[in-house]
Order: C-alpha cells, then sequence, then structure tokens
C-alpha cells in the first residue's frame, strides 16, 4: 500500500490493484483538504493526527473526488467533470454530464437527448466554450419548435462523442487571463494527453449496445483509445475513436402555434347571421355556402360563444380572446443518426521546465429526420388560402381564460404532411500548445489554432396531400394536456386524399416544397495567443499577454435549377396508394386519440414518379441566399496573482487583472428573391446586396479573492465587468420572409454586446476528504439585452418584391409579423446555489460504500421586454424572467461503489422556463413545462481489465412539454421519446 498525508494529517490509502489513473486521482484527493503547504515554523500549530480507516478510492468516486481538488485549487469559482480512467468519461452526452454541476440546465432538442446548457439562468448564446484551450462553436440542426439550427456562436455538445474527452469543466467567474465573451459561463472540454498517464503503454476499449423502447433497435456504440510513451518518458502519441449509430422514434402533439380565433379573419358565420362572414361572392361564398361546396353548418350559440370572447385591450375585437391550436396535429418523428469522432496528440516533454502537444480533433455528426403529421390547418390560414372564414363552428367551449376545451368544425381542410431533413455537422481543430520555464522566475505560455464547424442542411423537403372540408372535426382537451383530435374520415385511407395542382380559386390540394432550402454555415476561428508569467516575489506573480482572434461565419443556401417547382398532376395510371405508405404505432405510443395509423406520400416513391431524384441546386445566381460576418477581436490583459498563506491568521490568494478588447466586424450579405420569370438555371445574379461596419472596446476588470480564515472552510469573492457578443447569424444584413405563416425577419448588423457587472460569493467548507458543503451567492447587472422585437408590417411595405409570395396566395397588402432583433435594456439577475458531496465513508461495513451529489439553485431576473411595436418604436412593454431561465433547478445522485461493483441513478429537475418573448398576438411568451429526468447506471468489474456496463435513461418516461402564454399554457408541443437501455463492456489492457 501506498499512503498519502493531507496537510490535516487526514490518510487515504490505496490498494493494490487499483488502476494507474485512480491512483493518480487519488493523490490529487489527498491534497483536497488544503492545496496550499502549511508555512515553516507553523508545525506546533497542527492538530492531533486523527486515526480513520483506510478508504478505498476508485471509479466514479475517484473521478469525483480529483474533480473536487481541482475546485478548491482555483481562484475562480469552477466545478469540473473528470474521467475515472483514461477513455472513460462518466456520461454518455457531454451536455448531460454537465446537469450534476450546480448552476447547470440541460436544453434538449429533438429525440429528447442533450444538446445545450444554461448556467445560472444564462442560455447557450451567453456561454463560451473551449476545446483543448481554443474557443470553438458547434452547431446542429433540429425541427423548428426546438429553434432550427443555432446562428453560429452557441455550442450544441451532441455533435462529439463523449469518449474523446477526459475532462470538462464550468468556470462561472472570469478572471483577466480568460478569453472574453461570456456572461454565463466559460466551459473547457479537454481531450487526454499520452504523458498525463503513468503507463508506457495503454489501450482501451468499449462497445456497447443501446435499447430505445419506442424504436425498438438495438444500436451499436464504439470507442478506441491507445496511447504510447517514447524515450524515457519524455514523447507520447495518443490516438482515440468513437462510433454511434441511433435509431430514435419520438411521437405526440403539435400546434405549432396558438391563435385568437380573429387572426385569420374568424369563422363561417350562421346562415342568416349578420354580418356575413365570409362576405357573398368571395371565394364562392353565398348565403348560405362558406365557399364553393361547403355550406354553412355554423350553429348560432357557438358562433356567439367565439363572439364573446374578447381580451380586455381589444374589447371592440369579437374572438380576441378565444384561442386555437393554429395546425392541431399529431406527430410521427423517426432518426437515423451516426456520430465519428477521434483525436490525435502529440505530446512533447523533454524536461520538467518544457511542455509542447499539437492536438488534432475531429468530430462528425450526421441525421436523417422523417417527421410525419396529420393535421387540421384550416385555422392557420386566411381567406386568401381558403382558410379559417370558410370553417363552420357547430360546437365550441373555453375555459374562463379563454382556452378551447373542445369544438366541433365542419369545412376543415386536412392535411398529411411529410418532412425529410438531412444534415451533417463536423467540427475540425488542429492546435498547437506550449509551455516553457525560461527560468525559476519567468514563463511564457501560448497557443496557435484553427477550427472550423460546418454545419450542412443537404436536404429539406415537405411533401403533403390534402383533403377539402372535411366534415365532424373534433377538439377535445377535456381529458389531458393536449387535445384529442377527430378528423372526420379514415385517415389511413390514401383514396381520401388528393395530390394535384392548386384550383383557380387558390385551393391548395397537395403539393411540396424545398422547405429551408439547402443550405450550410460554415464557421471558422483563428487563435493565436502568447502569455508571460513573471514570479515577482514568493507572494506573486505578474502576468500578461495578448491573444489575436479571427471569426469568419459564411452562410449559404441554394435554390433548385432543373426542377420545376410548380405542382404537376399524377402522371396517368399513378394513384395516391402507389406513392404512399402508412405511419404506424402512434394511437399505441402515444394514445390521446392519435389514429392506429395514417397514410404519408413515400418521399422516394414521390422523387422517382416526378424526377425529382437527381435536383441540381445552385447559388445567388439564381435566387439562393448568401451572407457574411467576419469578426476580429483583439485582446490584452496584464493581472496579478498572490498567495499570502495564512501569514496573517487567515489563509489569502486572489488575482486582480484588466483585459483590453477591441472588436471589428464586417458583414455583408444578399438578399434573395425569385429568379426572372422563365430562368430556370443559373443564368442571372438576383438579389439585393448590402454591407455593413460595426465597431466597439471594451474594458474588462476581474478580481477573485479566496479566503480561509479556518483550515477546510474557503470563503470566495469575485467582481468583473463581462461581454457576451451577438449571435453571429442575427448580424447579417438580410432578412427573408415566410409567405405560408405570413412571418419574417430583418437582422441587424449593429447590435451592440450584451454588458453586464458581475458579484459573486460563495463559502466551501471541505469538512472531510472528497466532501464538500458549499453556498454561492451571485449577481449580473444585465445593462443591456438582444431582444427580436415584432412589428405587424403589411409585405408591400417591407421594402422587398413580390416574387417572395410566389406560389404561396398570399396578398402583398396581407400583414406580416416580422421580427427584428435591438439592444433593449436589460436587467438584474440574481441567485444562491447551494452544493453537497458527501462519501459515507464514516458509516460502518458496506454502508461505508455509498455517496450523494445534491445540488439546488434559484434564480431571479427582472428583464425588460418588448412585446409590441410599430416600425420597432416600443407601443408594449413588460418585465419577465430572462429568456431560458428556470428559477429552480436540482440534481441529486446516490451512488454506491466497492473494488468491484458501482451502480448510481441520478435525477435532474428543471423549473418551467421562457423559450421566446413575445408570442403570438393575445399571449405573453413561450414556454417550457418543468421537467424531471432519472438516469441510472452499474458496472462489474469481471476482472482487473473488463468491465460489465448497464446504463438505463428516463427510468420514468418523462415527456417535455412547450406552452404558450403565462396564464393560459396552452400546449404547444408534447411528445414521448421513451426509456432506454445500454448494455456494454470495456476492455483495458
Amino acid at each position: 500500500m501506498k499512503q498519502f498525508q493531507t496537510r490535516d494529517w487526514v490518510r487515504v490509502t490505496m490498494s493494490l490493484g487499483v488502476s494507474t489513473w485512480a491512483l493518480t486521482a487519488a493523490a490529487a484527493v489527498a491534497q483536497v483538504a488544503n492545496p496550499v503547504p502549511t508555512p515553516a515554523g507553523n508545525d506546533t500549530e497542527r492538530p492531533e493526527e486523527v486515526s480513520e480507516p483506510d478508504i478505498v478510492v476508485t471509479g466514479f468516486r475517484a473521478a469525483l473526488n480529483s474533480a473536487l481538488n481541482q475546485k478548491r485549487r482555483e481562484t475562480a469559482a469552477v466545478d469540473s467533470i473528470v474521467a475515472d480512467d483514461i477513455g472513460k468519461f462518466p456520461d454518455s452526452n457531454l451536455a448531460e454530464s454537465m446537469q450534476r454541476i450546480p448552476g447547470v440546465a440541460l436544453a434538449r432538442g429533438d429525440g429528447g437527448e442533450g444538446r445545450n446548457i444554461s448556467v445560472r439562468g444564462l442560455g447557450a448564446a451567453f456561454t463560451r466554450v473551449r476545446i483543448n484551450g481554443m474557443e470553438g462553436t458547434a452547431q446542429t440542426g433540429s425541427s423548428d419548435i426546438y429553434g432550427a439550427g443555432n446562428n453560429g456562436r452557441s455550442f450544441d455538445f451532441n455533435v462529439f462523442p463523449t469518449e474523446i474527452f477526459s475532462a470538462l469543466s464550468v468556470r462561472k467567474t472570469p478572471s483577466a487571463d480568460v478569453e472574453d465573451g461570456s456572461l454565463g459561463a466559460t466551459v473547457d472540454l479537454n481531450a487526454p494527453k499520452p504523458l498525463d498517464n503513468n503507463e508506457d503503454f495503454v489501450l482501451t476499449a468499449t462497445a456497447r449496445g443501446i435499447y430505445n423502447e419506442l424504436s425498438k433497435k438495438v444500436d451499436p456504440r464504439a470507442s478506441l483509445l491507445v496511447s504510447k510513451s517514447f524515450a524515457d518518458g519524455t514523447f507520447g502519441v495518443l490516438a482515440s475513436g468513437a462510433y454511434q449509430k441511433r435509431h430514435l422514434r419520438e411521437v405526440g402533439y403539435s400546434a405549432v402555434d396558438i391563435l385568437s380565433a380573429n387572426t385569420n379573419g374568424g369563422f363561417c358565420s350562421p346562415v342568416g347571421f349578420a354580418p356575413v362572414n365570409p362576405a357573398v361572392g368571395n371565394k364562392g361564398a353565398t348565403a348560405t355556402l362558406c365557399s364553393t361546396g361547403n355550406p354553412r353548418t355554423s350553429t348560432v350559440a357557438a358562433y356567439q360563444t367565439i363572439q364573446n370572447l374578447r381580451r380586455a385591450d381589444l374589447p371592440n375585437t369579437p374572438g380576441s380572446g378565444a384561442f386555437l391550436p393554429r395546425l392541431p396535429r399529431y406527430l410521427n418523428s423517426e432518426q437515423d443518426q451516426e456520430r465519428i469522432g477521434g483525436t490525435v496528440t502529440f505530446q512533447f516533454k523533454p524536461d520538467d521546465a518544457t511542455d509542447i502537444s499539437l492536438d488534432l480533433l475531429y468530430s462528425r455528426f450526421e441525421v436523417t429526420r422523417r417527421d410525419n403529421y396529420i393535421a387540421g390547418i384550416s385555422f392557420g390560414r386566411s381567406i386568401a388560402n381558403n382558410g379559417q372564414p370558410m370553417v363552420s363552428v357547430r360546437d365550441i367551449a373555453f375555459d374562463g381564460n379563454g382556452s378551447l376545451v373542445n369544438a366541433t368544425f365542419d369545412g376543415v381542410d386536412v392535411r398529411s404532411e411529410g418532412l425529410v431533413d438531412n444534415f451533417v455537422s463536423t467540427f475540425k481543430q488542429a492546435n498547437l500548445n506550449f509551455k516553457r520555464s525560461l527560468t525559476d522566475t519567468l514563463e511564457v505560455s501560448g497557443l496557435v489554432g484553427l477550427n472550423q464547424s460546418i454545419w450542412d442542411g443537404r436536404k429539406r423537403l415537405q411533401t403533403f396531400m390534402d383533403v377539402i372540408d372535411s366534415d365532424n372535426f373534433t377538439l377535445n382537451a377535456r381529458n389531458g394536456s393536449t387535445p384529442a383530435i377527430g378528423f372526420g374520415f379514415d385517415v389511413a385511407d390514401p383514396n381520401n386524399y388528393s395530390y394535384a395542382p392548386s384550383l383557380a380559386d387558390g385551393t391548395v390540394l397537395g403539393g411540396f416544397s424545398y422547405q429551408g432550402k439547402p443550405s450550410k454555415n460554415d464557421t471558422k476561428n483563428l487563435t493565436g495567443e502568447v502569455n508571460v508569467a513573471w514570479k515577482a516575489g514568493d507572494d506573486l506573480t505578474i502576468k500578461a499577454g495578448g491573444q489575436y482572434r479571427e471569426s469568419d461565419f459564411l452562410s449559404t443556401f441554394l435554390r433548385p435549377f432543373n426542377a420545376d417547382t410548380v405542382v404537376r398532376a399524377l402522371p396517368a395510371g399513378t394513384t395516391l396508394a402507389s406513392i404512399t405508405r402508412q405511419v404506424t404505432g402512434v394511437g399505441g405510443l402515444w394514445g390521446n386519440g392519435a389514429p392506429d395509423s395514417w397514410a404519408a406520400i413515400d418521399p422516394d416513391k414521390w422523387a422517382q414518379t416526378f424526377g425529382f431524384d437527381a435536383v441540381r441546386y445552385c447559388g445567388v445566381e439564381c435566387g439562393g441566399g448568401r451572407s457574411r460576418v467576419r469578426e476580429e477581436i483583439k485582446s490584452a490583459y496584464i493581472m496579478g496573482t498572490f498567495d499570502l498563506g495564512d501569514r496573517y491568521g487567515v489563509g489569502l490568494r486572489g488575482d486582480v487583472g484588466v483585459r483590453y478588447v477591441k472588436t471589428d466586424m464586417r458583414a455583408s450579405g444578399i438578399i434573395a428573391v425569385a429568379p426572372p420569370a422563365g430562368v430556370t438555371s443559373p443564368t442571372n445574379l438576383v438579389g439585393q446586396y448590402a454591407v455593413a461596419y460595426n465597431a466597439y472596446d471594451d474594458w474588462l476588470p476581474s478580481v477573485n479573492f479566496v479566503v480561509e480564515p479556518v483550515q477546510n472552510l474557503l470563503v470566495r469573492l469575485s467582481a468583473a465587468k463581462v461581454l457576451a457578443r451577438p449571435e453571429l447569424g442575427l448580424l447579417t444584413p438580410t432578412s427573408g420572409v415566410n409567405p405560408i405563416t405570413r412571418v419574417g425577419n430583418i437582422n441587424n448588423p449593429f447590435l451592440d454586446p450584451i454588458r453586464a457587472d458581475t458579484f459573486d460569493a460563495a463559502v466551501e467548507w471541505y469538512f472531510r476528504p472528497g466532501s464538500l458543503l458549499s453556498v454561492a451567492y451571485f449577481r449580473k447587472n444585465i445593462k443591456s439585452f438582444i431582444q427580436n422585437v415584432n412589428s405587424q408590417i403589411p409585405f408591400n411595405q417591407l421594402g422587398l418584391p413580390n416574387a417572395l409570395l410566389e406560389n404561396s396566395n398570399t396578398a402583398p397588402d396581407e400583414l406580416f409579423t416580422v421580427s427584428q432583433p435591438f439592444n433593449t435594456p436589460g436587467g438584474p439577475l440574481e441567485g444562491v446555489e447551494l452544493n453537497a458531496q458527501v462519501p459515507l465513508t464514516f458509516l460502518p461495513g458496506f454502508l461505508r460504500n455509498f455517496g450523494f451529489l445534491a445540488n439546488y439553485t434559484r434564480v431571479t431576473s427582472t428583464i425588460r421586454y418588448i412585446l409590441a411595436s410599430v416600425n420597432g418604436v416600443p407601443t408594449v412593454t413588460t418585465t419577465a424572467d430572462l429568456v431560458g431561465l428556470s428559477k429552480n433547478t436540482a440534481s441529486g445522485t446516490l451512488y454506491y461503489e466497492d473494488d468491484r461493483f458501482s451502480i448510481r441513478s441520478t435525477a435532474n429537475y428543471r423549473d418551467r422556463f421562457i423559450r421566446g418573448i413575445p408570442a403570438s398576438p393575445g399571449s405573453d411568451l413561450q414556454g417550457n413545462a418543468p421537467t424531471l429526468y432519472v438516469d441510472a447506471s452499474a458496472s462489474y468489474n469481471l476482472t482487473d481489465r473488463i468491465k460489465l456496463i448497464v446504463e438505463a435513461q428516463n427510468l420514468t418516461d418523462e415527456q417535455n412539454r412547450l406552452y404558450t402564454d403565462s396564464v393560459r399554457q396552452d400546449t404547444l408541443f408534447e411528445t414521448r421519446i421513451g426509456r432506454t437501455v445500454t448494455v456494454g463492456v470495456t476492455f483495458r489492457l
């Protein structure tokens, strides 16, 4: 046995046979009680040595203790998660790992997979991520409900397999030597290095099988790591690789939006009711018909129920207080994922004064998502699209807030829609890090590197077929959070649908679109920095350095040029039955009235039938889009770090410094318009070109103090000025509209960063080896915020060409909800974190192998938002929590671990939070309901080299629900992802 002695003389004994990596972690644990050596002359003040039982620290517990040691010795507030063995990260998803860190909340995406994080209430846009010391971005795609792709600066953790990293840390308070750009936290991801391992040769391999109860398939996941050192441990090479394939399925309900009943022109009035809606002669309407062949069947009682519901702010507007789902629909989403990642590291340490490493990292994440919906679409259409004014209301009821309880309609258009979305996210990075001690008092370090993140949206094809004027369409929300939908006909019979060119009156009979169009975001970051540290005395070190970073964000989308965009009739002899398939199983997996099956267009058969299996695309020359943001950041800093030991009766260490940052930005873009009539090949450049410049500079002082009034009790104090830059995509001088939903956006290249003054205070008690109880208070005075401000503007006043409305049946004088980002007043944010890490080693017998982690965070904020505006001038404002902020988050882990067996279970709770503000007219926000996810994992060491692994995720079958309006909380989206079980084996040589 080898013993490690801590400052307060607690012995931590490691048994023989524990892996070298675990020994290294345990050695770090031995320093946890106090990393600062006791000054000479104070030996007589040491307490009596206390005899304690031997503590065997391995696996998960060793990883916890190593992370705790890192936290204690840092001057800033830093929380970490480290591998419990080389190549063995303790969780299956990086974002999901960080839920165990106090103040970190997970944001999930499609299929329930962890995508990005918020820290202390501040979302992904406020968090910077560094990989091997260099800032990077990572982007994935998603369905529209989860915000589609991010805008170039946020970080999606699901791009990477966890196996290629050995540690992550979350830095919650800044210091002058850490790169600026974070309002919430700086997250560091680090790949393993060959010379960090004490063995000359290491090989680890893991193979897993993953089963999900909805997809009902077993998917593979594997990883391999090889490390070798040479020349007496002065040079090493490490290579790692990971592969994963997943089949995911998600079923549920979606409303797309919640609209007031008068948004799209109200409903078809009853026979004899005045005023007549739609007016006689409009779209074939008569005194008895809502439209051609569609009788008026509304009852006066039901119609008046809607008319009588009016919002307090719109007392003269009938129906403004009655709210209905825009596109009530069931959904079935199936994903095929393939994730590949790898690292190669060369490290050279010829002596103790030199450390040079070259890190290469690559990751590729490909997703093909197939979404199918069966929906009532009339409630989201105006009279121009033969929509809601052609629908009769036979029966309807609302609750006291105006939320729909149940209804029966006639004349509802029903759509079976399919969407195929294929994207590939790749990340590549190469960086050279060096550190050299020139003398005993002077050290120089730095890095130079380049990374590239590409999100390539290769295909986003929508196909649909319609049923026009279906009667007896029902919505019933009496028995749950989502309404049961009745469509009034057999949705599984393809003969009930139509697929044909639109009628002369604008009636759509099925069709397709290249929704979102093939598009690509390419973000490059070039970074170089040099740091110098001079030890000015035993207690003081002066640090100074400079950094240069250039970010280049290029966004493009294409148009098809060799394919007709007009809907064509089915070829002779072809029926819908021959180009459709059945979507099955949703009724059994979701319930809530969902049909057992419904007919949907098979995209491959459709493409073959209409010749769309060889579509080619072109760029701005035929109506595509292109925008670019180039950002140049130059910074320099100086700081002093000091460690006075306990010479004044208390321990005192810290840092004081200032960072200067100069940002220059150039943005350009082409606003895409349709090509001239008759142009079907890339012959003419079309679009409007724009260029914009912006520049700003900032002084960012920071200070961190750590006071140790008594042994094992730390008090941390921190204050700083910080900033977070706008998402790169918001800075492009471009605009766009969706003529079907009548929404648009105009970007703003003149946005300033979000700036804030921060203050943090914490008390940490390391009362036993590997143990911690802490409380932290934080406050951020956010001086400005970036918010999308919505304005209702007729399309013909936007300065955009009418060609953008092609094939939409939307008139140029119709109102569009146009969103534009502005710097708006911010507000204060403050909160409290509680954290506990307690291994129960003081208990007798096998109970000493138990332990638990627990944390709770409470955050509040008061941010001023603009709810309505006229041409960007605020007309209605309100205050609410910061977007993405959950007031309460908590995580708890209970674990057991001995020398062969380990098991743990973790519960993560996230309170409701705002996803968007404002929402549609009449609704103040879009929110996310609270969630509680429970996961578990276990492992058993068959031998010293072979370990069996069992993991389970979402044990309680939790469902995520999004809603609209803080009072009504009408369900916007709710899905089921099911439970996932993983079985695997790990081999270590």
